[in-house]
């Protein structure tokens, strides 16, 4: 049993190095303290993804503002006005909401931000500072941070339970590992 336990997981291995590494479902964002590489997750939101790429492909993202970053829960940008009332020019999302047995908002999970519409989704998006389980199921898991948190923890914080930022830290840029 343990033999075929073990070579089970030296034939999934490679797969699971692959999926990691894959530079079409990879996002490079550098950040004033360093780059933040994210690992796209089509497999749970392809629409989101895919926009998230067009976006990024576009330059839409680069100099963008943490506009909304709370102590113990998420830093939010995305907003082309930086108030966190905007999106881009593309419509917006339905929402591609995971069950919590499959993807869970942890700590460096990535979120798409909307209003109360659950089907509001467009440009803004969240990366989690600490798990959040009330968010697991009610807003869509585009990715997840898999080097440079360091870089994240590092932005600046806002104020007050809204978490607006006074100066806040921008996404300098963000590209697509495939389109070096």
């Amino acid at each position: 049993m343990l033999r075929r336990t073990l070579f089970a997981s030296a034939l999934a291995a490679p797969a699971l190095a692959q999926q990691a590494t894959d530079p079409e479902n990879t996002l490079l964002m550098q950040l004033k303290d360093g780059v933040v590489t994210i690992r796209l997750r089509p497999d749970l939101a392809p629409r989101h993804v895919e926009r998230i790429k067009i976006l990024t492909r576009r330059g839409f993202y680069n100099n963008l503002v943490f506009h909304r970053v709370i102590e113990g829960f998420m830093a939010q940008g995305g907003d082309p006005t930086g108030t966190g009332t905007s999106g881009s020019d593309l419509p917006n999302l339905a929402g591609e909401f995971s069950p919590p047995a499959t993807a869970r908002f942890l700590r460096g999970t990535c979120g798409m931000a909307r209003s109360a519409s659950r089907d509001s989704a467009n440009s803004q998006f969240f990366i989690m500072f600490a798990p959040n389980p009330g968010l697991d199921g009610e807003y869509t898991i585009w990715g997840q941070v898999v080097s440079g948190m360091e870089a994240v923890d590092r932005i600046k914080r806002g104020a007050g339970q809204s978490g607006s930022v006074t100066g806040p830290d921008r996404i300098q840029s963000m590209r697509v590992a495939a389109d070096r």
